[in-house]
């Protein structure tokens, strides 16, 4: 089953894949279709619902403090 996320007006939409680029459709395609949302990334809602996958920040990019 692919992996699916439902924005906040209710549209629900599924994770592909064609290679390295990462998008999202309405319906689940033959090919591409992902089960899980690769590894360092989080799904984010744009103001227009469309979604994207954004990596997550390492904890060590914070800044040291002296």
């Amino acid at each position: 089953m692919a992996f699916s996320h439902t924005n906040s007006k209710g549209v629900t939409y599924y994770l592909h894949s064609n290679g390295k680029m990462f998008y999202f459709s309405k319906e689940v395609k033959p090919t591409g279709a992902l089960d899980a949302l690769p590894a360092g990334y989080n799904v984010v809602e744009m103001k227009t619902g469309m979604l994207v996958l954004k990596k997550v920040q390492a904890a060590d990019a914070e800044p040291k403090s002296s």
